[in-house]
């Protein structure tokens, strides 16, 4: 099935129930409270500790190599079977970054340009986190392309939060 969902923290559990998700993938600054939908197990739900910067920042986590390594290993061991959910603080930027570089894993036969133009298809709102993509690209040996892809869709939409949407990558 292998279908990928993004969304807002506030919009988590009723996206949850409503894909029917099994994994969940959080990406939220350090110490920010998330409570784990009831319907997915505790070792089906990551957790990254990370801020939406691309530049270290006093108080901030930037993203680094471990997470997108984390990242990665947590993609390839789920089953399929159900939905995966990404979110993030607003669902715009870390979480459309993290459904992003699984697109670009889990379909290696699909360019990168086609799968962020159907990341802008999805959301008008998405906005990767660039340092999570520029990571990725490293370690997916993508050479620049998925750099390339993100910022060949441009800055989404300005928006407080996004709304929830399904990535399609196969």
């Amino acid at each position: 099935m292998s279908t990928l969902y993004v969304c807002s923290l506030a919009r988590l559990a009723e996206t949850a129930a409503k894909t029917g998700a099994s994994h969940v993938v959080t990406l939220l600054n350090d110490g920010t409270p998330v409570v784990r939908p009831p319907s997915i197990r505790p070792e089906r739900h990551l957790v990254l500790s990370i801020s939406d910067i691309i530049e270290p920042m006093d108080g901030h986590i930037v993203p680094a190599a471990l997470h997108v390594e984390t990242l990665l290993e947590f993609v390839r061991a789920w089953d399929r079977e159900a939905p995966l959910l990404f979110h993030c603080f607003a669902g715009i930027s870390r979480s459309t970054a993290a459904a992003f570089i699984t697109a670009c894993e889990l379909a290696p036969e699909r360019s990168e340009a086609d799968l962020a133009a159907a990341l802008r298809r999805a959301s008008p709102f998405a906005t990767p986190n660039a340092k999570l993509v520029s990571i990725a690209d490293d370690l997916l040996g993508r050479s620049g392309r998925m750099v390339d892809a993100v910022q060949g869709i441009g800055r989404g939409a300005e928006a407080y939060e996004g709304e929830p949407f399904m990535l399609p990558h196969n």
